[in-house]
């Protein structure tokens, strides 16, 4: 296409030019779809309301395309907000908040207060379950058992984890993540639950830690919820190539752990060189960094 229909930035499309583009939208050429996205996106918050009115019709090649749009835009405001949110908020932020704020720059139509409900569910269940006069080894057992055998979750192999396990969304859906992702399931139910457990950043894997004044148990939820002593922690560290240092199995700040969940979306946007997707999540880390 050589030229556009009008200047970016400008008034609403008139009625001939709505007309034009809706005509090309449905064009089989890739670049000519390209072109009039560009012109559509250029318009702003106006094109994106005008596309949502194609986003149910009959067409299906115009239902995609004019869905597509709408998504970019979404995700657009889905990103401010998960900025500005990292932002304004200091170490204390809402651990939970922001992990589904993320998510919804990805996937602008989950609901967060649905996801957000289903552990609420996990934690109904589990207050029925557990003996909360027991040892804590008995309750950390009946946790396992709902979330890992019930449920079902599971950590993903190793040469499958990528981007979609930063999304706690699609974790919950696929029942798989990687370390961090499930110890942020079991630090949200626990946390729903009343129980003294702390998300703990190690080096090289993410734990949660249960902590009495008596005891302490380190709780590996990417390998279904398996307890670990301080010592097996610090053998991993040390077969891992690390020399052992007390910060290493001190709690993360709220903000440490989406800084760290940020952290291994880009790289794993970077693994797959997803240039686009590894610059937008680039902001992210610098606005949490500060």
């Amino acid at each position: 296409m050589e030229a556009t229909l009008s200047k970016p930035g400008s008034a609403p499309f008139s009625v001939g030019e709505r007309q034009a583009l809706v005509k090309l939208l449905t064009d089989e050429d890739p670049a000519v779809y390209r072109a009039i996205r560009g012109e559509i996106v250029a318009r702003g918050e106006w094109a994106a309301e005008w596309m949502r009115s194609f986003a149910l019709c009959g067409d299906p090649l115009l239902r995609r395309r004019s869905q597509e749009i709408v998504c970019h835009f979404d995700r657009q405001k889905a990103d401010s907000e998960f900025l500005e949110f990292c932002l304004k908020n200091g170490e204390d932020l809402d651990l939970e908040q922001g992990v589904w704020l993320l998510a919804r720059t990805r996937h602008p139509g989950v609901n967060i207060e649905g996801y957000r409900a289903l552990l609420d569910s996990y934690a109904g269940s589990l207050l029925d379950i557990i003996d909360f006069g027991a040892e804590p080894e008995g309750m950390l057992a009946d946790i396992n058992e709902f979330l890992f055998s019930r449920e079902g979750f599971q950590g993903r192999s190793a040469d499958q984890i990528g981007p979609a396990d930063c999304y706690l969304n699609q974790v919950v859906d696929d029942r798989l993540g990687d370390d961090l992702s499930l110890g942020l399931i079991y630090l949200f139910v626990c946390q729903r639950l009343g129980l003294p457990v702390a998300g703990i950043g190690m080096p090289g894997h993410f734990l949660c830690r249960f902590q009495t004044l008596r005891e302490e148990i380190y709780i590996d939820a990417y390998h279904k919820g398996r307890l670990l002593t301080k010592n097996a922690c610090i053998r991993f560290l040390r077969e891992t190539g690390r020399r052992y240092d007390e910060r290493f199995l001190a709690p993360s700040s709220s903000r440490q752990a989406l800084l760290r969940l940020c952290s291994k979306l880009h790289q794993g946007h970077v693994n797959r060189n997803q240039i686009k997707e590894r610059d937008r999540v680039q902001r992210y880390l610098i606005a949490l960094s500060k």
